[in-house]
This record gives C-alpha cells, structure tokens and sequence, in this order.
C-alpha cells in the first residue's frame, strides 16, 4: 500500500527567530509558560494539552484541573455549576453525617472527586485566587500568562482569571461556552457547535424555544472554528509511536485495520444491533485484510464488547485488546493502514483523520442534531466514508490530513501579536 506522509509540524516561535527579547516588546510581551485547566475527562484535556504542544510549550505548562463529587446522588447534579454543586454536596454530606453517623463511620470515606487521589499528586486543584495571584506577581519577571481551559466546568473558572488578570494573561477557552464569548480572549470550537443557527438546525426547534438554544450569535473575530476536535496526535507524536510500537506492529500482516468501538452518546444512539451489523461486515472484510486490531473505549457498554469478542475473538487475524496497560492506541495511528470507528467519538475520528489513512465510520445514520453536521463535513472533505462490509481494504485512498490543532495554534499566534506579545519556547 501506498505510505502516506505526514504534513510536518508547524515551527516553532524558537526557529521564528534569534532576537533578544528586550529588542522584541521586552519580556512583557512574551509569553514563556502556560496554565492548563482540565475537567478530569481525557479527551477535554487531551484538546488543552494538543494545543499547548502545539505551540511550543509542551514542557514548560502546569496543569490545574477543575473536580466535582461524583458517585451516588452526585450522578444527578453534574448538571449544576460546580461551584453550587459543591456547596450542596457539603451541605447533603454534613446532613447525612449527623443522620447516619455510625453507618457512616462503618463506609468508610465520601466518594473521590473526578478519579480521585489516585496519580494526582502533580495536579493541583484549580483555584482562581492562587492562578491570578501567580499571573500578577510573577508578570514583571516572567511576563504573560497563557490561560487554556476546555470543557463547560472549565468556564467559570476561566473566564474569572480573564476578568481579574486581563493585563497579565491571555485566555483561551476550548469548546463553545454557549454566552459571552468576550469573556475570553480567544474561543476555539468545531464548526458543528453551531449547528443550532443553521436553517436545517432550526428546522429540528419549536420557534418559540430558539431563543433558548445556544449559541445565539454567529462566530465572531475571536472565534476559531474546527473540523473536529483538538489533540496530541502530530507528525513528532506519531513518529515516536512507530518506533516505541515497532516490535509489535513491524511484524504484522498487512494491511493492518484498525478498529475502535466507543459507546452510544445522547446524540448518537445505537444498541446492539449496529456492533452485530459491525462485526458481520468485519467477518466480509477480513479475507483482504493482513491483520485486525480492536480496541474499546471507557464509553463501551460491556454487552457490546462481549458482542465483538463472541464473533471475532476465535479469529487468528483478529486481536483484541484487554485494556490492560500499556494502551496501543498511539501505536495502532502510527502503524495502522485503515481505520473503523463508530460515529460516537468526535475525538476518535478526529486522531485518525489527522494521519490521512482511509477512515470507515459505522453508525454515522444514528446520529441526530450537530453530530449529523459533523459527519457531513467529514464525508464532505473526503476524510471519511461508511463502513458498508463490501470494502477491499487492501485498497488505499488518501486526503490532506486534518490538521485542526495547528490550525487553531497558528490562530492564538496571530491573535497575541495583535495584542503585541509572542510565545517564546
């Protein structure tokens, strides 16, 4: 099969230059460090953390991580801000301590907050006071403060250190925050978000509630819309897979097809019925594939995965992975030829369609409101096709691959010049 090459990554403001800083705006224009907000969710941080490497800062980002109670009656007030969710769960928590103390005492600890303690010694809690402290008081030494927040519980705390460090940070907010986007100074967000103002969206609401559905303005100058989602795959991270996955993969039959199977979301539902029409058209694909890799996400209802093990799992092409450590999910985008996914995963389609393999969705049909826009804009650009059981895999195609995270850095350049700083590696 034909190999596909990969675009090289954007250069660095390091090769921007040899000049010293106080010939270029003086240290108060150049931005050394970043401040990550994350939600707990890897595929949200994931979004951050891509767009920090991306422009440089890889190594030099701190992460903070916004956390709320989980477990038991928690299940039921994720929807609330975090900061009243919070105050209520303390509240519930001291209620149910007086009423049931001995119980209590027999249970042992109140559930962990987003995974709990377990390998977060080196995350701190986000609080606004202690980050715009920081961001005033090392300004004068260290210079700006780059601010990247992802996710809806990410925004309040955001936005905060927007409005209380606005001189010394720049804050740039990943995923739509549905209102007052000029709290931020930059907002990064797929173009499907705004599925809601286009006529086939409208089309879906009552008109009495579309002044209820956000967004409720087009994107403006500050907004920079993506394909899909943003993330840690690049041509540097791809190529240090294949190597580090080498023995593994190497060896291989080719071609290799890649499958990744998450879970049904509230707006692409499907059941079991989609994972047995999957694994069918699997058993029709597999006399033109060398090899076959499956692999499941957090998302995958076990009666799914139990589904796919029962059909392929005797299979001597097929391997299916336990998802015992270590995760080949890195190595399998390096040494893939061809991929299968389910519709369900913005952040699964959006790695794969950044290596520019062939890309097969299953479920795309399933999917309802923005999700349908998403696969339209994929299918559009040539990135993706539907996974019918009739392909030859051993027949490649290709398309400029995705590239929306140095898109998105390429942007946060552009809008920090404006305002007269730079990122300086």
């Amino acid at each position: 099969m034909k190999p596909i090459r990969l675009p090289e990554p954007p250069a660095s403001p390091r090769a921007m230059g040899g000049v010293p800083d106080i010939f270029e705006g003086g240290v108060h224009g150049v931005i050394r460090r970043a401040v990550v907000i994350g939600n707990g969710f890897t595929a949200s941080e994931n979004q951050s953390i891509g767009l920090v490497q991306a422009l440089g800062l890889s190594d030099k980002h701190t992460l903070y991580r916004v956390t709320r109670p989980r477990g038991g009656v928690n299940e039921w007030l994720h929807w609330l801000p975090v900061s009243f969710h919070k105050r209520l769960y303390y509240i519930i928590s001291q209620i149910c301590w007086i009423l049931f103390r001995r119980r209590a005492r027999k249970l042992g600890t109140l559930p962990m907050e987003n995974g709990g303690n377990v390998g977060l010694s080196s995350i701190l809690e986000a609080d606004v006071k202690s980050i715009v402290r920081m961001a005033r008081e090392t300004f004068e030494k260290d210079g700006p403060l780059l601010v990247i927040a992802s996710g809806r519980d990410t925004i309040s705390i955001a936005s905060s250190i927007k409005r209380l460090a606005s001189d010394n940070v720049f804050v740039v907010q990943i995923q739509h925050p549905r209102s007052h986007l000029d709290r931020f100074d930059l907002v990064i967000t797929p173009k499907h978000d705004y599925y809601p103002l286009t006529p086939q969206g409208k089309e879906q609401v009552p008109r009495f509630l579309h002044k209820w559905i956000a967004p409720y303005e087009p994107p403006d100058k500050h907004v920079v819309l993506t394909v899909g989602a943003l993330h840690r795959v690049d041509f540097a991270a791809l190529r240090a897979a294949a190597i580090t996955w080498h023995e593994e993969f190497a060896p291989l039959p080719k071609p290799l097809l890649v499958v990744n199977i998450g879970g049904p979301t509230r707006y692409c539902r499907y059941g079991a019925d989609l994972i047995k029409q999957l694994t069918a058209s699997l058993h029709n694909v597999l006399a033109n594939c060398g090899s076959v890799r499956v692999s499941f996400s957090r998302r995958t209802p076990e009666k799914h995965s139990k589904i796919v093990v029962k059909e392929l799992g005797m299979d001597p092409k097929v391997h299916i992975w336990n998802g015992e450590e270590p995760n080949p999910h890195m190595g399998h985008l390096a040494w893939a030829d061809v991929f299968v996914i389910t519709a369900d995963s913005v952040s699964m389609l959006s790695e794969a369609c950044s290596t520019g393999k062939p890309v097969y969705v299953v479920g795309a049909e399933r999917c309802t409101w923005k999700f349908t826009d998403f696969h339209k804009a994929l299918r559009e650009r040539g990135l993706t096709r539907p996974f019918t059981g009739l392909e030859d895999i051993s027949e490649s195609w290709s398309y400029p691959p995705l590239n929306d995270t140095a898109v998105a850095a390429a942007r946060v350049n552009e809008a920090l010049a404006e305002r007269g700083w730079k990122i300086k590696a």
